[in-house]
């Protein structure tokens, strides 16, 4: 009986241990990096969002071969990718990249993308539902 206890404890150990990837970006296919990062973004608070965002798509602009753009995001948490993508912003910033000519600093492009979203869902339409997406039935 305790061989049987002491097996399922350590069962359950190796599952939790093998679960907790949820907070990387998956690196199988274009696909799972997509949907990983969308399941990671709707966690993230909102300043850290955009960045992360922005960093993962700097990132698939800048690696134009899937393969190698899926090693260089696999198992990346949204800090490290942050990293990555503000390593890529100076990078092409050194380079004369054309895009981001406008920006001194990879906080001054988060900013203006940030207000830029802000801005955008102060213009969205509320739902048929009214604002708090209750359904009340009339009866």
């Amino acid at each position: 009986m305790r061989f049987v206890s002491t097996f399922i404890v350590f069962f359950i150990c190796a599952l939790l241990l093998g679960c907790t990837s949820g907070n990387q970006v998956s690196g199988r296919s274009i696909k799972s990096a997509n949907k990983s990062v969308n399941r990671i973004k709707s966690r993230l608070p909102t300043e850290k969002r955009i960045e992360f965002e922005i960093s993962y798509w700097t990132l698939r602009d800048s690696i134009k071969n899937k393969g190698e753009f899926l090693d260089t995001i696999s198992g990346k948490t949204p800090e490290e990718l942050i990293v990555l993508g503000k390593e890529v912003f100076q990078q092409r910033k050194n380079e004369g990249f054309k895009t981001y000519d406008e920006f001194s600093s990879w906080d001054q492009m988060i900013a203006k993308y940030t207000q830029e979203r802000i801005d955008q869902n102060k213009h969205k339409k509320p739902t048929r539902r009214g604002g708090d997406a209750t359904i009340l039935y009339n009866l």
